[in-house]
Protein backbone atom coordinates (compact mmCIF):
# COMPACT_ATOMS: atom_id res chain seq x y z
CA UNK A 1 0.00 0.00 0.00
CA UNK A 2 0.84 1.31 -0.17
CA UNK A 3 2.31 6.10 3.46
CA UNK A 4 3.27 6.37 -0.29
CA UNK A 5 -0.73 7.05 -0.73
CA UNK A 6 -0.77 10.09 1.56
CA UNK A 7 1.45 11.61 -1.33
CA UNK A 8 -1.37 11.31 -4.00
CA UNK A 9 -3.81 12.56 -1.36
CA UNK A 10 -4.84 15.82 -3.55
CA UNK A 11 -5.11 14.02 -6.53
CA UNK A 12 -8.33 12.03 -6.36
CA UNK A 13 -7.40 10.13 -9.47
CA UNK A 14 -3.74 8.97 -8.77
CA UNK A 15 -5.63 7.87 -5.28
CA UNK A 16 -7.76 5.39 -6.66
CA UNK A 17 -5.25 4.08 -8.30
CA UNK A 18 -2.59 3.68 -6.06
CA UNK A 19 -1.92 0.32 -4.24
CA UNK A 20 -4.01 -1.79 -6.51
CA UNK A 21 -2.49 -3.55 -9.25
CA UNK A 22 0.36 -5.85 -8.01
CA UNK A 23 3.74 -5.73 -10.02
CA UNK A 24 4.68 -8.97 -11.46
CA UNK A 25 7.64 -9.96 -10.90
CA UNK A 26 9.97 -11.15 -13.60
CA UNK A 27 11.72 -14.45 -13.70
CA UNK A 28 14.66 -15.10 -12.04
CA UNK A 29 18.40 -13.58 -13.19
CA UNK A 30 21.67 -14.58 -12.28
CA UNK A 31 23.53 -13.25 -9.30
CA UNK A 32 25.05 -10.15 -9.81
CA UNK A 33 27.89 -7.56 -7.56
CA UNK A 34 26.18 -4.85 -5.51
CA UNK A 35 28.25 -1.76 -6.58
CA UNK A 36 31.67 -0.50 -4.67
CA UNK A 37 31.30 1.98 -2.44
CA UNK A 38 32.73 5.27 -3.21
CA UNK A 39 31.00 7.62 -0.50
CA UNK A 40 32.58 8.22 3.23
CA UNK A 41 29.28 7.58 5.28
CA UNK A 42 29.15 9.28 8.89
CA UNK A 43 27.15 7.75 11.25
CA UNK A 44 24.35 10.68 12.29
CA UNK A 45 21.49 10.68 10.37
CA UNK A 46 21.89 13.41 8.01
CA UNK A 47 20.98 14.60 4.27
CA UNK A 48 23.99 13.62 2.13
CA UNK A 49 24.00 9.79 3.13
CA UNK A 50 20.40 9.51 2.79
CA UNK A 51 20.72 10.94 -0.30
CA UNK A 52 23.78 8.82 -1.52
CA UNK A 53 21.58 5.60 -0.54
CA UNK A 54 18.51 6.88 -2.24
CA UNK A 55 20.61 7.42 -5.25
CA UNK A 56 22.59 4.62 -5.73
CA UNK A 57 18.85 2.05 -4.98
CA UNK A 58 16.86 4.72 -7.26
CA UNK A 59 19.41 4.21 -10.27
CA UNK A 60 19.13 3.04 -13.50
CA UNK A 61 21.65 0.46 -12.75
CA UNK A 62 19.39 -1.13 -10.73
CA UNK A 63 16.60 -1.25 -13.53
CA UNK A 64 13.84 -0.72 -10.63
CA UNK A 65 14.16 -3.18 -8.80
CA UNK A 66 11.80 -5.96 -9.53
CA UNK A 67 12.01 -9.06 -7.45
CA UNK A 68 13.59 -11.69 -9.92
CA UNK A 69 15.84 -9.45 -11.96
CA UNK A 70 19.12 -8.57 -11.92
CA UNK A 71 17.83 -5.66 -10.11
CA UNK A 72 16.69 -7.58 -6.69
CA UNK A 73 20.49 -9.08 -7.46
CA UNK A 74 22.31 -5.43 -6.94
CA UNK A 75 19.68 -4.64 -4.62
CA UNK A 76 20.08 -7.03 -1.98
CA UNK A 77 23.64 -7.35 -2.00
CA UNK A 78 23.56 -3.14 -1.92
CA UNK A 79 21.81 -3.45 1.13
CA UNK A 80 23.61 -6.52 3.02
CA UNK A 81 26.66 -4.79 2.03
CA UNK A 82 25.56 -1.53 3.90
CA UNK A 83 24.60 -3.51 6.69
CA UNK A 84 27.76 -4.94 7.08
CA UNK A 85 29.23 -1.84 7.16
CA UNK A 86 27.00 -0.26 9.72
CA UNK A 87 28.31 -3.26 12.09
CA UNK A 88 25.21 -4.94 11.95
CA UNK A 89 24.56 -8.68 11.84
CA UNK A 90 23.36 -11.19 9.90
CA UNK A 91 19.96 -11.46 11.05
CA UNK A 92 18.27 -14.69 9.95
CA UNK A 93 20.59 -17.21 11.84
CA UNK A 94 24.01 -16.67 9.94
CA UNK A 95 22.53 -15.30 6.79
CA UNK A 96 21.35 -11.79 5.95
CA UNK A 97 18.86 -13.56 3.94
CA UNK A 98 15.70 -14.92 4.04
CA UNK A 99 14.31 -16.78 0.68
CA UNK A 100 10.73 -15.90 0.03
CA UNK A 101 8.51 -18.37 -1.97
CA UNK A 102 5.90 -17.13 -4.44
CA UNK A 103 2.91 -18.36 -6.39
CA UNK A 104 1.85 -16.65 -9.92
CA UNK A 105 -1.68 -17.31 -10.74
CA UNK A 106 -3.08 -15.96 -13.87
CA UNK A 107 -6.89 -16.84 -14.08
CA UNK A 108 -8.13 -17.24 -17.67
CA UNK A 109 -9.41 -14.27 -18.41
CA UNK A 110 -11.97 -15.99 -20.64
CA UNK A 111 -13.87 -17.36 -17.10
CA UNK A 112 -17.84 -16.95 -16.57
CA UNK A 113 -19.58 -16.82 -13.76
CA UNK A 114 -22.99 -18.82 -14.18
CA UNK A 115 -25.96 -17.79 -12.32
CA UNK A 116 -28.95 -19.97 -12.02
CA UNK A 117 -32.49 -19.18 -10.68
CA UNK A 118 -34.92 -21.95 -11.55
CA UNK A 119 -34.90 -22.42 -15.57
CA UNK A 120 -33.21 -18.84 -16.10
CA UNK A 121 -29.09 -19.31 -16.73
CA UNK A 122 -27.44 -16.12 -16.75
CA UNK A 123 -23.61 -15.64 -17.48
CA UNK A 124 -21.17 -12.59 -15.71
CA UNK A 125 -18.05 -11.63 -18.47
CA UNK A 126 -14.78 -11.71 -16.57
CA UNK A 127 -13.86 -8.07 -16.52
CA UNK A 128 -17.19 -6.47 -17.47
CA UNK A 129 -19.65 -8.12 -14.76
CA UNK A 130 -16.87 -9.73 -12.29
CA UNK A 131 -13.41 -10.51 -11.77
CA UNK A 132 -12.36 -13.38 -10.01
CA UNK A 133 -9.69 -15.58 -9.54
CA UNK A 134 -8.45 -18.04 -6.55
CA UNK A 135 -5.44 -18.07 -4.09
CA UNK A 136 -5.28 -21.95 -3.81
CA UNK A 137 -2.61 -22.36 -6.24
CA UNK A 138 -4.58 -25.11 -7.53
CA UNK A 139 -4.54 -24.93 -11.79
CA UNK A 140 -8.72 -25.60 -11.86
CA UNK A 141 -11.44 -25.08 -9.51
CA UNK A 142 -14.68 -26.02 -9.59
CA UNK A 143 -18.25 -25.02 -8.39
CA UNK A 144 -21.04 -26.25 -8.91
CA UNK A 145 -24.52 -24.78 -7.74
CA UNK A 146 -23.33 -23.18 -4.70
CA UNK A 147 -26.00 -21.34 -2.99
CA UNK A 148 -25.91 -17.54 -3.04
CA UNK A 149 -26.23 -15.43 0.10
CA UNK A 150 -26.33 -11.74 1.11
CA UNK A 151 -24.57 -11.09 4.45
CA UNK A 152 -24.81 -7.81 4.52
CA UNK A 153 -20.73 -6.18 4.80
CA UNK A 154 -19.89 -9.72 6.20
CA UNK A 155 -18.42 -8.64 9.45
CA UNK A 156 -18.19 -10.96 12.14
CA UNK A 157 -16.42 -7.66 14.97
CA UNK A 158 -17.09 -9.20 18.53
CA UNK A 159 -15.71 -5.99 19.99
CA UNK A 160 -18.66 -4.02 18.10
CA UNK A 161 -21.41 -6.91 18.76
CA UNK A 162 -21.42 -7.56 15.28
CA UNK A 163 -22.21 -10.35 13.70
CA UNK A 164 -23.12 -10.68 9.64
CA UNK A 165 -22.67 -14.31 9.87
CA UNK A 166 -24.47 -15.34 12.80
CA UNK A 167 -27.16 -18.37 12.93
CA UNK A 168 -26.37 -20.33 9.93
CA UNK A 169 -23.93 -22.90 8.52
CA UNK A 170 -21.74 -21.26 5.67
CA UNK A 171 -20.25 -24.22 4.12
CA UNK A 172 -20.30 -24.25 0.59
CA UNK A 173 -22.26 -21.53 -0.08
CA UNK A 174 -21.06 -18.14 -1.64
CA UNK A 175 -21.28 -14.86 0.77
CA UNK A 176 -22.00 -11.38 -1.77
CA UNK A 177 -21.47 -8.18 0.72
CA UNK A 178 -20.63 -4.77 0.54
CA UNK A 179 -17.04 -3.10 1.06
CA UNK A 180 -15.88 -0.88 3.71
CA UNK A 181 -17.68 -0.72 6.98
CA UNK A 182 -21.55 -0.74 8.64
CA UNK A 183 -22.03 3.12 8.96
CA UNK A 184 -19.97 4.31 6.06
CA UNK A 185 -22.65 4.24 2.84
CA UNK A 186 -25.62 5.57 5.17
CA UNK A 187 -23.04 8.23 7.14
CA UNK A 188 -23.66 6.99 10.44
CA UNK A 189 -20.86 8.08 12.81
CA UNK A 190 -21.93 5.93 15.62
CA UNK A 191 -21.67 2.64 13.66
CA UNK A 192 -17.82 1.44 13.90
CA UNK A 193 -15.28 4.06 13.65
CA UNK A 194 -17.79 6.00 11.21
CA UNK A 195 -16.48 7.14 7.97
CA UNK A 196 -13.27 6.30 9.19
CA UNK A 197 -12.54 2.19 7.58
CA UNK A 198 -11.53 -0.30 10.14
CA UNK A 199 -9.97 -3.72 9.28
CA UNK A 200 -13.51 -5.09 8.52
CA UNK A 201 -14.35 -2.45 5.80
CA UNK A 202 -10.69 -3.59 3.71
CA UNK A 203 -12.24 -6.30 1.16
CA UNK A 204 -8.71 -8.06 2.19
CA UNK A 205 -10.75 -8.97 5.43
CA UNK A 206 -13.94 -9.83 3.96
CA UNK A 207 -12.69 -12.58 1.72
CA UNK A 208 -10.13 -13.75 4.88
CA UNK A 209 -13.76 -13.84 7.52
CA UNK A 210 -15.71 -15.39 4.45
CA UNK A 211 -13.18 -18.53 4.69
CA UNK A 212 -13.28 -18.81 8.06
CA UNK A 213 -16.66 -19.25 8.34
CA UNK A 214 -16.14 -22.40 5.56
CA UNK A 215 -17.60 -20.82 2.42
CA UNK A 216 -16.87 -21.84 -1.19
CA UNK A 217 -16.46 -18.80 -2.88
CA UNK A 218 -17.22 -14.79 -2.00
CA UNK A 219 -17.80 -12.02 -3.68
CA UNK A 220 -18.06 -8.36 -3.04
CA UNK A 221 -19.79 -5.38 -4.51
CA UNK A 222 -18.24 -2.37 -6.47
CA UNK A 223 -19.24 1.30 -5.29
CA UNK A 224 -16.59 3.61 -6.09
CA UNK A 225 -17.09 6.04 -2.50
CA UNK A 226 -17.04 2.25 -0.98
CA UNK A 227 -13.79 1.47 -2.43
CA UNK A 228 -12.05 4.50 -3.23
CA UNK A 229 -11.44 3.49 -6.32
CA UNK A 230 -13.01 2.81 -9.71
CA UNK A 231 -14.07 -0.12 -11.58
CA UNK A 232 -11.47 0.03 -13.81
CA UNK A 233 -8.70 -0.19 -11.14
CA UNK A 234 -10.38 -3.49 -9.97
CA UNK A 235 -10.62 -5.20 -13.40
CA UNK A 236 -6.78 -4.01 -14.03
CA UNK A 237 -5.85 -5.09 -10.89
CA UNK A 238 -7.41 -8.89 -10.71
CA UNK A 239 -6.07 -9.19 -14.88
CA UNK A 240 -3.36 -10.35 -15.96
CA UNK A 241 -0.65 -12.50 -13.18
CA UNK A 242 -1.25 -12.98 -9.60
CA UNK A 243 1.19 -13.40 -6.97
CA UNK A 244 0.96 -14.97 -2.72
CA UNK A 245 2.52 -17.00 -1.14
CA UNK A 246 1.97 -20.95 -1.08
CA UNK A 247 -1.03 -21.89 0.44
CA UNK A 248 1.51 -23.99 2.52
CA UNK A 249 2.78 -21.11 4.05
CA UNK A 250 -1.02 -20.04 4.77
CA UNK A 251 -2.34 -20.34 8.46
CA UNK A 252 -5.55 -19.13 7.68
CA UNK A 253 -8.12 -21.49 5.11
CA UNK A 254 -8.32 -19.89 1.62
CA UNK A 255 -11.62 -19.48 -0.18
CA UNK A 256 -11.63 -22.24 -3.86
CA UNK A 257 -12.68 -18.38 -5.14
CA UNK A 258 -13.13 -14.68 -4.56
CA UNK A 259 -13.76 -11.62 -6.47
CA UNK A 260 -15.95 -8.57 -7.44
CA UNK A 261 -19.45 -7.71 -8.84
CA UNK A 262 -20.04 -4.49 -10.71
CA UNK A 263 -22.51 -2.37 -9.26
CA UNK A 264 -24.85 -3.14 -12.38
CA UNK A 265 -24.72 -6.68 -11.94
CA UNK A 266 -25.28 -6.87 -8.66
CA UNK A 267 -27.88 -4.79 -8.82
CA UNK A 268 -29.58 -7.13 -11.72
CA UNK A 269 -28.87 -9.86 -9.49
CA UNK A 270 -31.00 -8.57 -5.99
CA UNK A 271 -33.73 -7.24 -8.27
CA UNK A 272 -34.04 -10.42 -10.39
CA UNK A 273 -33.92 -11.80 -6.34
CA UNK A 274 -37.16 -9.45 -5.76
CA UNK A 275 -34.84 -7.22 -3.81
CA UNK A 276 -33.29 -3.52 -3.99
CA UNK A 277 -30.00 -3.08 -3.40
CA UNK A 278 -30.44 0.65 -2.58
CA UNK A 279 -32.66 -0.57 0.48
CA UNK A 280 -30.06 -3.76 1.04
CA UNK A 281 -27.53 -1.04 1.95
CA UNK A 282 -30.07 0.68 4.17
CA UNK A 283 -30.93 -2.59 5.85
CA UNK A 284 -27.23 -4.15 6.42
CA UNK A 285 -26.29 -0.74 8.25
CA UNK A 286 -28.98 -1.69 10.80
CA UNK A 287 -27.82 -3.80 14.09
CA UNK A 288 -29.42 -7.20 13.91
CA UNK A 289 -29.05 -7.41 9.83
CA UNK A 290 -30.07 -11.04 9.43
CA UNK A 291 -28.34 -12.58 5.77
CA UNK A 292 -31.29 -12.42 2.98
CA UNK A 293 -30.93 -15.82 0.27
CA UNK A 294 -30.56 -14.42 -3.41
CA UNK A 295 -32.60 -17.38 -4.42
CA UNK A 296 -29.93 -18.21 -7.00
CA UNK A 297 -27.20 -20.53 -6.98
CA UNK A 298 -23.77 -19.89 -8.98
CA UNK A 299 -21.36 -22.17 -10.90
CA UNK A 300 -17.98 -22.20 -12.02
CA UNK A 301 -15.24 -23.28 -14.00
CA UNK A 302 -11.81 -21.66 -13.05
CA UNK A 303 -8.91 -22.57 -14.95
CA UNK A 304 -5.60 -20.52 -14.08
CA UNK A 305 -1.47 -21.16 -15.03
CA UNK A 306 0.46 -21.53 -11.95
CA UNK A 307 4.22 -20.92 -11.55
CA UNK A 308 6.42 -21.15 -8.64
CA UNK A 309 8.73 -18.30 -8.15
CA UNK A 310 11.58 -16.32 -5.43
CA UNK A 311 12.49 -13.75 -4.01
CA UNK A 312 14.41 -12.46 -0.99
CA UNK A 313 14.16 -10.28 2.38
CA UNK A 314 17.01 -8.78 3.54
CA UNK A 315 17.29 -8.74 7.59
CA UNK A 316 20.19 -7.32 9.71
CA UNK A 317 20.43 -7.21 13.13
CA UNK A 318 21.87 -5.32 16.10
CA UNK A 319 22.35 -7.29 19.08
CA UNK A 320 21.06 -5.83 21.99
CA UNK A 321 23.22 -5.18 25.33
CA UNK A 322 21.01 -6.54 28.35
CA UNK A 323 18.18 -8.22 26.66
CA UNK A 324 18.89 -9.45 23.33
CA UNK A 325 15.84 -11.82 23.15
CA UNK A 326 14.00 -9.11 23.02
CA UNK A 327 13.63 -6.90 19.73
CA UNK A 328 12.42 -3.73 18.18
CA UNK A 329 11.89 -3.64 14.05
CA UNK A 330 12.55 -1.02 11.72
CA UNK A 331 11.06 -1.97 8.37
CA UNK A 332 10.67 -0.89 4.74
CA UNK A 333 10.24 -2.32 1.05
CA UNK A 334 13.37 -2.80 -1.32
CA UNK A 335 10.98 -3.81 -4.13
CA UNK A 336 9.33 -1.63 -7.08
CA UNK A 337 8.20 -1.95 -10.49
CA UNK A 338 11.23 -2.77 -12.82
CA UNK A 339 11.86 -2.25 -16.10
CA UNK A 340 9.04 -2.15 -18.72
CA UNK A 341 10.51 -3.97 -21.62
CA UNK A 342 9.08 -3.00 -25.13
CA UNK A 343 7.82 0.42 -23.84
CA UNK A 344 8.98 3.42 -25.64
CA UNK A 345 11.11 6.30 -24.05
CA UNK A 346 12.35 5.73 -20.06
CA UNK A 347 11.14 2.56 -19.03
CA UNK A 348 12.98 2.20 -15.83
CA UNK A 349 10.19 2.63 -13.19
CA UNK A 350 12.97 3.74 -10.26
CA UNK A 351 10.57 3.58 -7.32
CA UNK A 352 12.97 6.90 -5.81
CA UNK A 353 10.21 7.80 -3.28
CA UNK A 354 8.50 4.76 -3.46
CA UNK A 355 10.52 3.13 -1.73
CA UNK A 356 14.36 3.94 -2.02
CA UNK A 357 13.80 6.23 0.91
CA UNK A 358 12.19 3.54 3.17
CA UNK A 359 14.97 1.44 2.86
CA UNK A 360 17.45 4.58 3.16
CA UNK A 361 15.88 5.47 6.51
CA UNK A 362 16.08 2.53 8.00
CA UNK A 363 19.86 2.28 6.82
CA UNK A 364 20.21 5.90 8.15
CA UNK A 365 18.67 4.34 11.50
CA UNK A 366 20.47 1.64 11.46
CA UNK A 367 23.84 3.29 11.16
CA UNK A 368 22.68 5.91 14.29
CA UNK A 369 21.98 3.27 16.63
CA UNK A 370 25.00 1.50 16.58
CA UNK A 371 27.27 4.43 16.88
CA UNK A 372 24.60 5.57 19.97
CA UNK A 373 26.91 6.27 23.21
CA UNK A 374 24.33 4.24 25.29
CA UNK A 375 24.12 0.76 23.21
CA UNK A 376 20.47 -0.33 22.51
CA UNK A 377 19.13 -2.99 25.13
CA UNK A 378 17.11 -4.79 23.20
CA UNK A 379 17.90 -6.21 19.82
CA UNK A 380 16.56 -3.98 16.81
CA UNK A 381 16.47 -5.66 13.41
CA UNK A 382 16.59 -4.15 10.78
CA UNK A 383 13.96 -5.79 7.55
CA UNK A 384 14.02 -4.75 4.13
CA UNK A 385 10.73 -6.66 2.43
CA UNK A 386 10.51 -7.64 -1.10
CA UNK A 387 6.96 -8.04 -2.87
CA UNK A 388 4.80 -5.26 -1.24
CA UNK A 389 4.09 -4.15 -4.30
CA UNK A 390 2.41 -8.17 -5.14
CA UNK A 391 0.56 -7.46 -1.93
CA UNK A 392 2.99 -7.53 0.72
CA UNK A 393 3.99 -10.87 0.92
CA UNK A 394 7.69 -10.48 1.71
CA UNK A 395 6.34 -9.14 5.08
CA UNK A 396 3.61 -11.51 5.10
CA UNK A 397 6.45 -14.19 4.90
CA UNK A 398 8.78 -12.93 8.02
CA UNK A 399 5.80 -12.73 10.38
CA UNK A 400 5.05 -16.38 9.44
CA UNK A 401 8.83 -17.07 9.68
CA UNK A 402 10.09 -14.47 12.40
CA UNK A 403 13.64 -13.86 12.89
CA UNK A 404 11.84 -13.00 16.75
CA UNK A 405 9.35 -15.07 18.19
CA UNK A 406 6.60 -11.99 17.33
CA UNK A 407 5.54 -11.80 21.39
CA UNK A 408 9.28 -10.69 21.87
CA UNK A 409 8.80 -7.54 19.24
CA UNK A 410 7.75 -4.64 21.47
CA UNK A 411 6.98 -2.82 18.24
CA UNK A 412 7.47 -2.55 14.46
CA UNK A 413 8.15 0.88 12.61
CA UNK A 414 7.52 0.80 9.05
CA UNK A 415 9.10 3.73 6.57
CA UNK A 416 7.18 3.67 2.77
CA UNK A 417 7.35 6.58 0.68
CA UNK A 418 9.52 9.49 2.94
CA UNK A 419 8.26 12.62 1.80
CA UNK A 420 10.51 14.98 -0.11
CA UNK A 421 8.61 18.52 0.48
CA UNK A 422 10.64 19.78 3.20
CA UNK A 423 9.74 20.56 7.08
CA UNK A 424 6.62 20.71 7.83
CA UNK A 425 4.72 21.71 11.34
CA UNK A 426 2.88 18.62 11.34
CA UNK A 427 3.14 14.75 11.14
CA UNK A 428 0.71 12.17 9.90
CA UNK A 429 0.41 9.26 11.57
CA UNK A 430 -1.61 6.39 9.45
CA UNK A 431 -4.29 4.61 11.29
CA UNK A 432 -3.80 7.46 13.89
CA UNK A 433 -5.00 6.36 17.22
CA UNK A 434 -4.43 2.47 16.77
CA UNK A 435 -1.55 2.07 19.30
CA UNK A 436 0.54 2.78 21.92
CA UNK A 437 3.79 3.58 20.27
CA UNK A 438 2.23 6.98 19.56
CA UNK A 439 2.21 7.86 22.63
CA UNK A 440 6.22 7.74 22.23
CA UNK A 441 6.14 9.93 18.91
CA UNK A 442 4.00 12.66 20.75
CA UNK A 443 6.38 14.40 23.09
CA UNK A 444 9.00 13.70 20.26
CA UNK A 445 7.12 15.18 17.73
CA UNK A 446 6.03 18.00 20.06
CA UNK A 447 9.35 18.90 21.45
CA UNK A 448 9.88 19.72 17.46
CA UNK A 449 6.74 21.91 17.16
CA UNK A 450 4.85 19.26 15.28
CA UNK A 451 1.73 18.05 15.48
CA UNK A 452 0.60 14.61 15.22
CA UNK A 453 -2.82 13.77 13.16
CA UNK A 454 -4.84 11.16 11.10
CA UNK A 455 -3.94 10.73 7.42
CA UNK A 456 -6.59 13.21 5.71
CA UNK A 457 -8.87 10.50 3.59
CA UNK A 458 -9.63 7.98 6.52
CA UNK A 459 -12.39 6.28 4.79
CA UNK A 460 -9.49 4.51 2.09
CA UNK A 461 -8.00 2.06 5.07
CA UNK A 462 -4.14 3.02 3.86
CA UNK A 463 -3.29 1.50 7.56
CA UNK A 464 -3.85 -1.93 6.05
CA UNK A 465 -1.66 -1.24 2.56
CA UNK A 466 1.60 -1.63 3.54
CA UNK A 467 4.12 -4.21 5.23
CA UNK A 468 3.44 -2.99 9.25
CA UNK A 469 -0.30 -4.16 8.55
CA UNK A 470 0.98 -8.08 8.48
CA UNK A 471 2.86 -7.41 11.99
CA UNK A 472 -0.56 -5.60 13.06
CA UNK A 473 -2.37 -8.28 12.23
CA UNK A 474 -0.75 -10.98 13.99
CA UNK A 475 -1.24 -8.41 17.18
CA UNK A 476 2.17 -6.80 17.02
CA UNK A 477 1.79 -3.03 17.65
CA UNK A 478 2.73 -1.31 14.66
CA UNK A 479 3.69 2.75 13.99
CA UNK A 480 3.32 4.43 10.58
CA UNK A 481 4.35 7.94 10.12
CA UNK A 482 6.10 10.41 7.78
CA UNK A 483 5.94 13.95 6.12
CA UNK A 484 3.38 16.27 6.88
CA UNK A 485 0.89 18.61 4.88
CA UNK A 486 1.44 21.84 6.67
CA UNK A 487 4.81 23.06 4.91
CA UNK A 488 7.01 25.38 6.50
CA UNK A 489 7.90 26.55 2.87
CA UNK A 490 4.79 27.23 1.74
CA UNK A 491 1.74 25.50 4.43
CA UNK A 492 -1.06 23.58 3.58
CA UNK A 493 -1.48 24.69 -0.38
CA UNK A 494 1.81 24.09 -0.86
CA UNK A 495 1.70 20.65 0.69
CA UNK A 496 -1.36 19.92 -1.33
CA UNK A 497 0.69 20.77 -4.54
CA UNK A 498 3.16 18.25 -4.10
CA UNK A 499 1.05 15.51 -3.10
CA UNK A 500 -0.93 16.11 -6.48
CA UNK A 501 2.09 16.43 -8.43
CA UNK A 502 3.49 13.24 -7.24
CA UNK A 503 0.01 11.38 -7.15
CA UNK A 504 -0.33 12.51 -11.20
CA UNK A 505 3.57 12.46 -12.56
CA UNK A 506 5.49 10.30 -10.26
CA UNK A 507 3.86 7.61 -8.33
CA UNK A 508 4.22 4.16 -9.76
CA UNK A 509 5.92 5.48 -13.31
CA UNK A 510 9.25 6.07 -14.71
CA UNK A 511 9.49 9.58 -13.27
CA UNK A 512 9.40 8.84 -9.37
CA UNK A 513 13.60 9.28 -9.49
CA UNK A 514 16.17 11.13 -7.47
CA UNK A 515 16.33 14.90 -8.03
CA UNK A 516 18.83 16.24 -5.89
CA UNK A 517 17.94 19.89 -7.57
CA UNK A 518 14.03 20.08 -6.13
CA UNK A 519 14.21 17.46 -3.59
CA UNK A 520 13.93 18.76 0.09
CA UNK A 521 15.19 16.21 2.35
CA UNK A 522 15.42 18.33 5.44
CA UNK A 523 12.03 17.40 6.05
CA UNK A 524 12.49 13.41 5.74
CA UNK A 525 15.50 13.94 8.01
CA UNK A 526 13.46 15.81 10.83
CA UNK A 527 11.30 12.70 10.35
CA UNK A 528 13.81 9.79 10.14
CA UNK A 529 15.03 11.54 13.68
CA UNK A 530 11.39 11.70 14.94
CA UNK A 531 11.40 7.39 14.30
CA UNK A 532 14.64 6.87 15.57
CA UNK A 533 13.97 8.39 18.39
CA UNK A 534 10.74 6.43 19.02
CA UNK A 535 13.38 3.16 18.51
CA UNK A 536 15.70 4.34 20.83
CA UNK A 537 12.91 4.70 23.62
CA UNK A 538 11.72 1.49 23.08
CA UNK A 539 15.04 -0.82 22.77
CA UNK A 540 16.13 1.13 25.29
CA UNK A 541 13.75 0.29 28.14
CA UNK A 542 11.20 -2.32 29.30
CA UNK A 543 8.18 -0.79 28.12
CA UNK A 544 5.63 -3.34 25.79
CA UNK A 545 3.41 -1.07 24.28
CA UNK A 546 -0.23 -2.41 23.18
CA UNK A 547 -3.08 -1.57 20.59
CA UNK A 548 -5.43 1.08 22.20
CA UNK A 549 -8.77 -0.42 23.74
CA UNK A 550 -11.61 -0.85 21.03
CA UNK A 551 -8.47 -1.51 18.46
CA UNK A 552 -9.32 -5.56 16.49
CA UNK A 553 -5.82 -6.12 16.68
CA UNK A 554 -5.46 -5.95 20.06
CA UNK A 555 -6.87 -9.13 21.11
CA UNK A 556 -4.61 -10.73 19.09
CA UNK A 557 -1.24 -9.05 21.14
CA UNK A 558 -3.09 -9.78 24.27
CA UNK A 559 -3.29 -13.56 23.76
CA UNK A 560 0.30 -13.97 22.47
CA UNK A 561 1.51 -12.01 25.65
CA UNK A 562 -0.74 -13.69 28.01
CA UNK A 563 1.52 -14.85 31.02
CA UNK A 564 3.44 -11.59 30.80
CA UNK A 565 0.67 -9.57 31.71
CA UNK A 566 2.68 -7.37 34.06
CA UNK A 567 4.85 -6.22 31.11
CA UNK A 568 1.86 -5.04 29.10
CA UNK A 569 1.83 -1.07 28.79
CA UNK A 570 4.41 -0.40 31.37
Amino acid sequence: MQRKLLLCLAATAALAACKQEPAAPPAAAPTAPAPAPTHAFASAINAGDFGELVKTLASDEFEGRAPGSPGEELTVNYIRDQMQRIGLQPGNGDSWFQEVPMTETTADPNTVLKIQRGQDNQELKFGTDMVIGSRRGEPEIKIDASDMVFVGYGVDAPEQNWNDYAGQDWKGKTVVMFVNDPGFHVDDAKLFDGKRMTYYGRWTYKFEEAARKGAAAALIIHDTAGAAYGWDVVKNSWGGPQYDLPAAEDKEPRLQAQGWLSAEAARKLFADAGLDLDKAYKDANKRGFKPVPLQAALSLDLKSTIEQKKSRNVVGVLPGSKRADEAVLYMAHWDHLGKHEGEEGDNIYNGAVDNATGVAGILEIADAMAHQQTPPERSVVFLAVTLEESGLLGSQYYVNHPTFPLDKIAGVINIDAMSVNGRARDMTVTGFGSSELEDILKPLATAKGRTLHAETSVQSGFYFRSDHFNFAKAGVPALYADGGEDLIDGGVEAGKRAAEAYGKDHYHGPKDEYDPATWKVDGAIEDLELLYGVGQQLAGGDAWPNWYEGNPFKANRDAMMKGRSGEIGK
